[in-house]
C-alpha cells in the first residue's frame, strides 16, 4: 500500500489527513459516534451520477433564493406589503416606497442574510453529528415553513414576512452544505461538482426573477400566495430525494479510505464479544481483512488513474501551496491562538465591512439609482439589469475563480479584491447611466470571487483543522453585524434625504482602510515565511552527514 501514500497527503477532495470538517464549534459538542467510511466506489456509478444531478437541481431552487430579494422586492411593493405604514400622500402607489415601507421590507432581508451566515454554526453540528440526510431534512423543513409563513402572511394576526423569509434563508444552507460530501462521489471530477452546485447556489436567486416575470405576464393575477403555495412542491421533492436517493452517511474522502483500510484494528468490532463460536469469529476477522485490502484496488478503479499520475498531482499541489505565500501560517496552532491573532482580526473586518456593502447593494439598488439616475424608469432598467446579472454573474465567474486561486498568491488575490471594491465603490457614487451598468458587471464577478477568496485564505493560514472553528466565526460575525445595514438605511432616508453617496463613500473609505491594512500585513509575512521556509531548507541541508572520508563522517559545517 505504500504507493498510496500520496492519497493521504492531498486526496482530490483535499481531505490534508483528516475529514473536512463544517461543523464550527468541532469539539465543543460531545463526539459522534464512529461510523464505518463509506466509499463511492460501493455505489453503482448511475446512482452516484442521479444524486449530483438532484443535489445540483434542488440547490438551484432551493440553496440561496432569498438573495434574489432585488427582484422580489417590486412585486411586494406592488401587493402594498407594509404599504400600510404609509401616509396616503407620501407614495405614490404601487410604484415606490415611503421610507417605514422601505426600511421594513430591508429588515426583512437583512434578517435572512444574518440567518445565512449565522446559520454555519448550527448546520455544521447536525452535519457532522447526524450526517447530510438529517441535514437535509431539517432544510427541507425550514423551506416549507418559510413557504408557508409567506403565504398566508397577509391573513396572519402578526407580521409573517419577516419569519418567513427568515425560514427560507435557515433551509439553504442546511440543504447547500450537506451536498458539499457529493465531491467524493467522483474524485477525478471533484472541482467541477463543487463548482457545479457553487454554480446553482449563485443561479438560485433568479428564481425570484422567474416568478416577477411570471407575475408581470400573469397581470399580478399569479400572487405571492399561489407562488409560494407552489413552491411547497421544492422542499417535498428534496425530502423525497433524501430519504430514497440521497446516502444516509457522508461520502468520504479518498485519504479517510486509505487510512481506515490500513488499521488493522477496524478487524475488531464491539459486536465480536457477543460471537462465542472462535472459529466463526476469526472467518469474520479474515473476511473484514480481506475487505480492507480489496479497498486500494477499488479507490484505484475510482480514481481512474496510476499512482505516478497521483504523484504528479502531489507535486503540483505542492507547488500551488508554496505559490500562496501564506500557506502554514498558523497551521498547529489552537483556534484561540489563531483567532487573537492580526492574520483573523484583518480578515474579519475585511469580511465584515465587505458583506454589509455587498447586501446594503442588494437590498436598495433600486433606491439608490431613483436618486443618483433621478429617473424612475431608468432605475427599474437597472433593477432589471442586476436581477439577471446577479445569479449569470456567478455561474461566468466560476472558472475566472479556479483559474486565479490556483495559479496566484493570496497576496495577490487579496490585491484584485480590495482593488475591484474599490472600483466598485467609485462607480457605485456617480450619477450615469453606463457607470450603473459597470457596477452592475463588477458587482456579480467580485462577490463569488469574495466569498471563494475569504474561505480559500482560512484554508491556507488557519488550516483544515481548525477550519470550522475559524471560517464559521468570521462568517457569525460577518452576518450578525450585518444588522448594521439597517442603521445604513436609516441614516441615508432620514440624515441625507435619500441619498445614498454619502452612505456609500463612507463604506468605500472603511472598506479600503481595511483593505490596505490586510494586503500589507499579509504582503509583508508572506514575504517573511517564504524567508524562514528557505532558511528551513538550508538548515536541513546543513545538518545532513556527509559519507565518511578516512573513517570519519564529516559533518556538512
Amino acid at each position: 500500500m505504500s504507493s498510496y501514500e500520496h492519497v493521504r497527503g492531498s486526496s482530490p477532495a483535499r481531505s490534508e489527513h483528516r475529514k473536512m470538517s463544517f461543523n464550527p464549534v468541532g469539539a465543543w459538542v460531545p463526539p459522534a459516534a464512529k461510523e464505518e467510511p463509506v466509499g463511492a466506489f460501493e455505489v453503482s456509478k448511475t446512482r452516484r451520477l442521479v444524486q449530483v444531478a438532484a443535489a445540483v437541481v434542488y440547490c438551484l431552487f432551493a440553496a440561496g433564493v432569498v438573495f434574489g430579494y432585488a427582484a422580489l422586492k417590486p412585486v411586494l411593493v406592488h401587493e402594498g406589503v407594509y404599504g400600510e405604514y404609509c401616509l396616503e400622500t407620501s407614495v405614490a402607489a404601487e410604484t415606490t416606497t415611503c421610507y417605514e415601507q422601505e426600511i421594513r421590507l430591508n429588515l426583512m432581508f437583512t434578517t435572512a442574510a444574518v440567518a445565512t451566515n449565522v446559520c454555519a454554526l448550527p448546520v455544521g453540528t447536525v452535519l457532522d453529528r447526524y450526517g447530510p440526510r438529517v441535514c437535509g431534512l431539517v432544510g427541507s423543513l425550514f423551506l416549507a415553513i418559510g413557504a408557508i409563513f409567506f403565504s398566508f402572511a397577509s391573513q396572519l394576526p402578526f407580521d409573517g414576512y419577516i419569519p418567513g423569509y427568515l425560514f427560507l434563508a435557515l433551509g439553504g444552507p442546511f440543504v447547500f452544505i450537506s451536498s458539499f460530501q457529493l465531491s467524493n462521489t467522483f474524485p477525478r471530477h471533484s472541482g467541477l461538482i463543487l463548482a457545479l452546485l457553487t454554480g446553482a447556489f449563485d443561479s438560485s436567486s433568479a428564481i425570484f426573477l422567474f416568478y416577477r416575470l411570471i407575475y408581470l405576464a400573469s397581470g399580478f393575477s399569479f400572487t405571492p400566495q399561489k407562488f409560494f403555495l407552489v413552491y411547497l412542491v421544492v422542499p417535498v421533492l428534496i425530502s423525497i430525494a433524501q430519504v430514497f436517493l440521497m446516502p444516509k452517511a457522508s461520502y468520504k474522502t479518498v485519504g479517510e479510505l486509505v487510512t481506515h483500510a490500513e488499521d488493522p484494528s477496524n478487524d475488531i468490532r464491539p459486536t465480536d464479544q457477543h460471537i462465542s463460536d472462535e472459529s466463526r469469529l476469526a472467518r469474520l476477522r479474515e473476511e473484514r481483512r480481506q475487505h480492507r485490502e480489496s479497498v486500494v484496488s477499488e479507490i484505484t478503479s475510482l480514481l481512474g488513474r496510476k499512482g505516478e499520475e497521483g504523484n504528479k498531482q502531489t507535486q503540483a499541489e505542492e507547488r500551488k501551496k508554496q505559490r500562496s505565500g501564506v500557506w502554514g501560517a498558523l497551521h498547529g496552532k489552537s483556534a484561540f491562538q489563531q483567532i487573537k491573532s492580526p492574520w483573523f482580526i484583518l480578515i474579519t473586518l475585511f469580511t465584515v465591512i465587505q458583506m454589509v456593502r455587498i447586501n446594503y447593494f442588494v437590498a436598495t439598488i433600486r433606491t439608490q439609482y431613483e436618486h443618483l439616475l433621478s429617473d424612475h424608469e431608468k432605475a427599474v432598467q437597472v433593477n432589471n439589469v442586476f436581477d439577471v446579472a446577479l445569479p449569470l454573474g456567478g455561474v461566468v465567474a466560476i472558472p475566472m475563480i479556479g483559474l486565479v486561486l490556483d495559479n496566484t498568491s493570496t497576496p495577490f488575490v487579496l490585491t484584485l479584491l480590495v482593488s475591484v471594491a474599490t472600483a466598485i465603490g467609485v462607480l457605485g457614487v456617480l450619477p450615469y447611466l453606463w457607470a450603473a451598468y459597470a457596477n452592475i458587471a463588477l458587482f456579480v464577478l467580485y462577490r463569488p470571487l469574495y466569498y471563494t477568496a475569504v474561505s480559500d485564505y482560512a484554508a491556507k493560514v488557519f488550516g483544515f483543522h481548525t477550519f470550522g472553528k475559524v471560517y464559521g466565526l468570521i462568517i457569525c460575525l460577518a452576518g450578525i453585524l450585518n444588522f448594521f445595514q439597517s442603521a445604513l438605511d436609516a441614516l441615508t432616508h432620514k440624515r441625507f434625504n435619500g441619498d445614498p453617496i454619502p452612505v456609500n463613500v463612507m463604506l468605500l473609505v472603511v472598506a479600503l482602510v481595511a483593505g490596505v491594512a490586510l494586503v500589507g500585513f499579509v504582503w509583508y509575512r508572506s514575504r517573511n515565511l517564504g524567508r524562514d521556509r528557505l532558511e528551513d531548507e538550508a538548515e536541513g541541508a546543513t545538518e545532513s552527514l556527509m559519507p565518511e572520508v578516512n573513517g570519519r563522517m564529516v559533518d556538512g559545517d
